[in-house]
């Protein structure tokens, strides 16, 4: 993973909010916010939390003595999830490392991190600090991508954007976001740090987008693939989303177009 894989800076969080969401988030977020209040938590600390998807989702299902801590490791994201919560008493928005968390051990009875553990620089480091902050029986519950050949717009517009970059393509969303999908790698790195009991499920669905555009922007304006395209061509951003545009409606047809997305949902209990 590249040191810039995990900067969300800039436009980034709004465009990220605005098209990502409501495009492949949305719907994964209600399924991980159900899962974590299973066992009816009452301390829930949320890692990688991005602008607040999973935190819109999850907080109305909590218990009105719950305590919801919410924390990222980019206070542009935290900031921009906080303006669209609003107030609550219940949270507690904190920046936060998901490797090296300002928390005291046995201290929460959920952790969830939704599209988060793929960032990590050191998985193991963040499974090691998600299970320390958990009380014994405490249950971690955290999802991933599947492969990129399995989410249909992300390996459409990678392709697009490989047309116009032949000698460098710009490899942010095979490398990180749908590049750590391998489920026994995965549990194995979970059982390694000590989490005994783990729960896998594979969830297909399906993305939908108005406009062919609104992919397009979504991954090459609202992600860190936006900073590997300016890299290579500072003046290249616009030209190569009209291509991944044209490239969506080649694939897909007329708006509105519809892909595939898949990934893996992990529930480990401490």
């Amino acid at each position: 993973m590249s040191d810039k894989d995990n900067i969300f800076t800039e436009s980034i969080p709004e465009i990220y909010d605005r098209f990502l969401v409501p495009l492949i988030f949305e719907e994964f977020a209600n399924d991980l916010a159900q899962r974590t209040i299973r066992g009816n938590p009452l301390r829930v600390l949320e890692t990688a939390a991005g602008s607040g998807v999973v935190t819109r989702a999850l907080l109305p299902l909590l218990d009105a003595a719950a305590v919801y801590t919410v924390s990222d490791l980019n206070q542009p994201m935290l900031d921009r999830a906080a303006r669209q919560q609003g107030r609550d008493a219940r949270i507690e928005w904190r920046q936060a490392d998901a490797l090296a968390l300002p928390f005291d051990d046995e201290s929460y009875d959920a952790v969830c991190c939704q599209f988060g553990v793929m960032f990590f620089p050191d998985k193991l480091a963040g499974y090691r600090e998600a299970r320390r902050v958990l009380r014994p029986g405490g249950e971690f519950v955290f999802n991933v991508w599947d492969k990129i050949a399995d989410n249909e717009f992300a390996d459409c517009v990678t392709a697009a954007l490989a047309s116009y970059f032949p000698d460098d393509p710009p490899r942010f969303l095979a490398r990180t976001p749908h590049g750590y999908h391998d489920i026994d790698a995965i549990v194995a790195d979970l059982r390694s740090v000590g989490f005994l009991k783990i729960e896998v499920e594979t969830k297909l669905a399906n993305s939908v987008a108005q406009d062919v555009r609104d992919p397009a922007i979504a991954y090459c304006h609202g992600t860190p693939l936006r900073a590997e395209i300016e890299a290579r061509d500072p003046d290249a951003l616009e030209m190569v989303t009209e291509l991944a545009s044209k490239a969506i409606a080649d694939r897909f047809g007329r708006a509105p177009v519809s892909g595939k997305i898949q990934g893996h949902i992990f529930t480990a209990i401490a």
